[in-house]
């Protein structure tokens, strides 16, 4: 069984603190369905409803959130209770959390109200490959008043992130009977069923207040409009439900016409809505099953896995998105994440059709770190991608057992060693001692690869520790490929890869070690952030294929506990650095100064981990450790986005989750240890 996450009124004391948390619904297309615990939009970037026109990046924000209000009318007495909650630009406040009983998550949302004897408890899902969600309202009216429910949809039908035009304009038409209605604005389509009363209604606006973006110096207020309201009323002693079901899918409309014939799906839309919820959870459910994981937390992080594969148009195959709400699907981002997100919970499937595209858009030895977007060309401005699409492929066939993989994918493997030993773009080559040495100018090529504008934080231009460590584990996976093609040679041959390994590794361990401070040096520069303690080192010793003798890991493991670990992550710089940033906020530059300057980071955990279980023989000791140490990141899935795992965290003091809620790598290095500790 996987985890069920249940919060309550302790939870949200203050709007404040229920807006602490929020879900996360993604449809494999790069839409989702991301609003707080307690309803309310506190981002510019949270959305009922943020559709993707074009897989995965075109992302619209079509219905930004939902009001709420439940009537209660006895003798001739009105009185009205709202159950939503947001936070105004004005000040005020819908405080519907205050009838909020219970919110949890498990497949879908679910939240639960009492009103004076009324139960409500509401549920939503998206819809796999479209651009829809449901919602019902199942309700109990046990009071002695006749209740009524309303639900008001609020739009912003605008890209993700913009601002609607203040002249923005909402058209509304409906069938006769409500059941089915259209909302159109800035060219496109909504279509909504239900079978409640669905009503047109003065379009009011509104100007909800952004309390995640102010801290982090983004827009801190936006506008959304409502032009329709959809009702039901339940008796004194009766249960009924209301059920909505919102599309952008072209499908709806043959269903919709004002004039039209009533149809089945029309006239169904409370099982076609139950359908859509029951989709997603037998969907989730199958996921935990296919992994084989027994662990409840990892069995949770593999449905959180799947969150972040999703289709690209572009290129007809599947990929991942780096994280929610922020980011797009980036060439390193998908190397560090694929092991994990796809390997881990046993989707070769995806896998493949991911290493596939990758390897179609190879170009110089190196892997795209963003994809072309409409007339947009590739950018490859990453010195890691390549070599970690050769681990990948590697991982891969270990885990599936398809030889065929290797064949297919050993020639572009094959040019990524040629490139780099020859030298390719942004000054990526082979030094004369067997190193990589990699970036130039105002180019970052590593994942440290902040730049605001002439400023460089962490430069790393030269030979960075962990790009080495990925070059000597591509040589020796291309050697082992070679033999493994080439059985029954006269001449061995992986010898060539082999002879620039063992030049590469005597290099590394002469080159890198710092004798007094028992670990590797961060990158070979000549200037003085050479000798910086960074978690970049930890990959050293995590790779498949490592170049230090067991005793030198063992220092590195230790030192980077010592200095950098967290139980929430990895500091990207110890603390008695001077160039050390304990706080990681404000506005763009204050941020980007911070990144990668001491702010803990989640997925290097992953790569910690798996080096501590290495140095220790896979003891059941050391096994024991880690899930010890693990135990805490319950709180961490608890926090923040429920069952995600975030990017980042203070680096001073790790409490609250910040940057993206929900990290593809963050999820798939975890993984990754989980499916270790019942493996090994």
């Amino acid at each position: 069984m996987g985890i069920r996450w249940i919060y309550g009124r302790q939870d949200w004391k203050t709007l404040e603190r229920g807006q602490e948390n929020c879900y996360l619904m993604t449809n494999g297309l790069g839409g989702f369905s991301s609003l707080t615990v307690t309803g309310s939009a506190a981002r510019n970037d949270h959305a009922f409803l943020m559709a993707c026109t074009k897989a995965p990046n075109n992302r619209y924000n079509i219905i930004h959130r939902l009001s709420e209000m439940l009537e209660m009318k006895s003798d001739g007495d009105i009185r009205d209770y709202r159950l939503s909650s947001q936070e105004f630009a004005d000040g005020t406040q819908e405080e519907g959390y205050r009838y909020l009983t219970e919110f949890s998550y498990e497949d879908t949302p679910v939240w639960r109200y009492l009103v004076n004897g009324v139960e409500i408890e509401k549920e939503a899902a998206v819809r796999q490959n479209e651009n829809t969600i449901s919602v019902c309202y199942r309700v109990k009216n046990r009071s002695r008043c006749e209740a009524c429910l309303s639900v008001t949809p609020f739009y912003q039908f605008c890209p993700k992130g913009e601002e609607p035009a203040a002249d923005c304009r909402i058209s509304y038409l409906s069938k006769k009977d409500g059941s089915m209605s259209c909302v159109e604005s800035a060219g496109m389509k909504l279509y909504c069923m239900t079978d409640g009363c669905n009503e047109k209604m003065p379009e009011t606006e509104e100007i909800c207040y952004y309390a995640y973006d102010i801290c982090d110096g983004r827009r801190s207020t936006g506008r959304a409009k409502s032009c329709h309201r959809i009702s039901m009323s339940v008796e004194s002693g009766c249960e009924k439900t209301l059920s909505i079901l919102f599309s952008l899918e072209e499908k709806y409309s043959a269903i919709y016409s004002p004039e039209g014939k009533d149809t089945e799906e029309a006239g169904n839309t409370g099982k076609l809505a139950e359908t859509v919820i029951e989709e997603l959870k037998e969907s989730r459910r199958m996921l935990e099953e296919q992994s084989g994981l027994r662990d409840d937390m990892a069995r949770c992080l593999v449905k959180s896995a799947r969150q972040f594969i999703s289709q690209r148009e572009s290129t007809g195959k599947e990929t991942i998105l780096a994280g929610f709400p922020f980011f797009e699907d980036w060439g390193r981002d998908t190397m560090i994440a694929l092991p994990g997100v796809c390997l881990s919970t046993k989707r070769f499937d995806d896998a493949a059709s991911i290493l596939r595209t990758f390897a179609r858009y190879e170009r110089n030895g190196l892997m795209p770190n963003l994809f072309p977007e409409g007339k947009s060309e590739p950018m490859y401005n990453t010195a890691d991608a390549a070599l970690l699409f050769i681990n990948c492929v590697w991982l891969y066939y270990k885990a599936s057992g398809d030889e065929k993989m290797i064949e297919e994918m050993y020639p572009v493997m094959g040019r990524i060693i040629d490139f780099y030993m020859n030298g390719t773009d942004y000054d990526i080559r082979m030094d004369s001692d067997g190193l990589i040495t990699a970036g130039s100018g105002m180019d970052q090529v590593t994942w440290m690869d902040v730049r605001v504008g002439e400023i460089l934080p962490t430069p790393r231009h030269g030979k960075p520790v962990e790009i080495n460590a990925y070059w000597y584990n591509a040589l020796r996976i291309m050697a082992e490929c070679a033999r493994m093609l080439r059985r029954g040679a006269v001449e061995d041959p992986g010898i060539r890869y082999e002879a620039a390994a063992e030049q590469t590794k005597q290099s590394f361990t002469e080159k890198f070690w710092m004798e007094d401070k028992h670990c590797l040096k961060d990158v070979l520069s000549g200037t003085k952030a050479d000798c910086q303690i960074r978690c970049n080192q930890i990959w050293a010793v995590s790779m498949p294929f490592t170049m230090l003798d067991p005793e030198k890991e063992r220092q590195v493991t230790d030192t980077v506990f010592e200095k950098l670990y967290t139980p929430y992550g990895l500091r990207t710089l110890e603390e008695a650095d001077p160039e050390f940033k304990p706080e990681y906020g404000g506005e763009v530059l204050k941020r980007d100064l911070a990144y990668h300057q001491g702010t803990v980071w989640v997925y290097p955990l992953g790569a910690y981990y798996l080096a501590y279980l290495k140095v220790n023989g896979y003891s059941e000791s050391a096994k024991n450790e880690v899930r010890s140490q693990l135990e805490v990141l319950y709180s961490a899935l608890r926090e923040g986005c429920i069952g995600q795992l975030p990017e980042i965290y203070d680096g001073a003091v790790p409490v609250m989750s910040k940057g993206c809620f929900a990290q593809a790598w963050s999820v798939g290095e975890i993984l990754r240890v989980y499916e270790a500790l019942e493996k090994n």
